[in-house]
């Protein structure tokens, strides 16, 4: 018959089971710390059972069932453990924390925290100039329309009567056509009659771009006529534009780009009054 008396023992209580599973697994606090990022005091807080020491409920639970993971415990049992422990301790002056948010190993660093508030900014001003562009697009680009109705608008100069035009000035049609960015992000398009595409891109300040030779029928689109130095045969010519406006099917062969800087003649048909005599 066994004695009645016979003394029952107690389970071990957390910081006894933490302790002899890193015993086990041959781990020293130093590289626990290490693997885990809980300071060594707690860690040998908690294998004391000393639970007090740490900041407080959320903290114990979450370092205790990080450090079981590390040595191979079931975290969940770990976690039933300190809760009950820190119940019993809390009648000795431990008051524990009301919630628990999770393990606080795993919180994300205040750098972390930092940098994904600056991604949110970043993603929401792009969202708003991306928006703006669509639903606005008046404001980067003035009215075609506009454009044509201003053109239409300006009065012809009459040629005096008995006076003959000027004479055009000499120049020479020959050589390469060459166009040149004055700004950064400049967008251009080359195309020939055929609608061959010669080159599209953003043209970086001070790119440089010659128009074949053998093209047929080259023309030029862009937005910003005001921003492209011209030359021809290495002599520079005025610009399409002055002002930012969007500019299509423009021919930029050399006899075409010289053309624009001359005066225009008087109109066939056209007989000028007789001087008085």
């Amino acid at each position: 018959m066994e004695n009645d008396d016979a003394i029952i023992e107690s389970p071990p209580g957390v910081g006894e089971q933490l302790r002899a599973a890193r015993e086990a697994k041959d781990l020293t606090l130093e590289q626990v710390a290490a693997e885990t990022r809980i300071p060594q005091r707690h860690l040998m807080a908690m294998e004391e059972g000393d639970f007090a020491k740490l900041p407080g409920r959320t903290y114990a639970v979450g370092f205790a069932r990080t450090y079981a993971k590390t040595v191979g415990l079931d975290p969940d049992a770990i976690g039933v453990g300190v809760r009950a422990e820190l119940d019993a301790q809390s009648e000795d002056g431990y008051r524990p924390a009301s919630f628990e948010p999770g393990d606080p190993a795993r919180v994300p660093s205040r750098a972390l925290g930092w940098f994904a508030g600056f991604a949110v900014l970043l993603l929401l001003a792009g969202g708003f100039f991306f928006f703006r562009t669509i639903f606005a697009p008046a404001g980067e680009l003035p009215s075609l329309v506009e454009q044509q109705r201003a053109q239409q608008q300006t009065p012809q100069r009459a040629a005096a009567p008995g006076a003959l035009p000027a004479a055009p000035t000499a120049a020479n049609p020959t050589g390469p056509v060459v166009f040149t960015a004055l700004a950064p992000g400049i967008w251009v398009k080359f195309y020939d009659a055929n609608g061959k595409q010669l080159m599209q891109k953003q043209m970086v300040q001070g790119e440089s771009f010659t128009v074949p030779a053998d093209a047929q029928g080259p023309m030029l689109w862009t937005g910003r006529p005001d921003a492209l130095a011209i030359t021809v045969g290495g002599k520079p010519l005025p610009k399409l534009a002055e002002q930012e406006q969007v500019m299509k099917d423009v021919p930029v062969t050399a006899q075409a780009l010289l053309a624009r800087g001359q005066p225009s003649s008087v109109p066939a048909g056209e007989k000028h009054a007789p001087a008085a005599t």
